[in-house]
């Protein structure tokens, strides 16, 4: 049975850090993307960042482009998202999700929150003004 928990989030102010790890387990996602989701107070589920392997492609939504940083330890079948720079607007509930697909290191990872397979719990991350 496959397994994605989420860890890191918490209350952190403007312009403040958090770290968000997501561990895997019941299968490895070293070849397949792993991504993060956030979905704020009645908004709609939104693509924060992705990952098409261990050390291949990535792919930000621009609102966090040089301030969110996705990256991999394919060891521990785990991905993380530094955040740095936080701002209000960042307040969200955060989502891994992974794809079943193997992938080559130059494919892009998807947006979609269709084609991933595997979601986690959430984490809340809350940024203070």
């Amino acid at each position: 049975q496959v397994q994605l928990v989420e860890s890191g989030g918490g209350l952190v102010q403007a312009g403040g850090s958090l770290r968000l790890s997501c561990a895997a387990s019941g299968r490895t996602f070293s070849m397949s993307p792993m991504a993060w989701f956030r979905q704020a107070p009645g908004k709609e589920r939104e693509f924060v960042a992705a990952a098409s392997r261990a050390g291949g492609s990535t792919d930000y939504v621009d609102s966090v482009k040089g301030r969110f940083t996705i990256s991999r330890d394919s060891a521990k079948n785990t991905v993380y998202l530094q955040m740095n720079s936080l701002k209000p607007e960042d307040t969200a509930v955060y989502y891994c999700a992974a794809d079943r697909g193997i992938y080559a290191y130059g494919a892009v990872p998807p947006r979609a929150e269709q084609r991933y397979d595997y979601w986690g719990q959430g984490t809340q991350v809350t940024v203070s003004s």
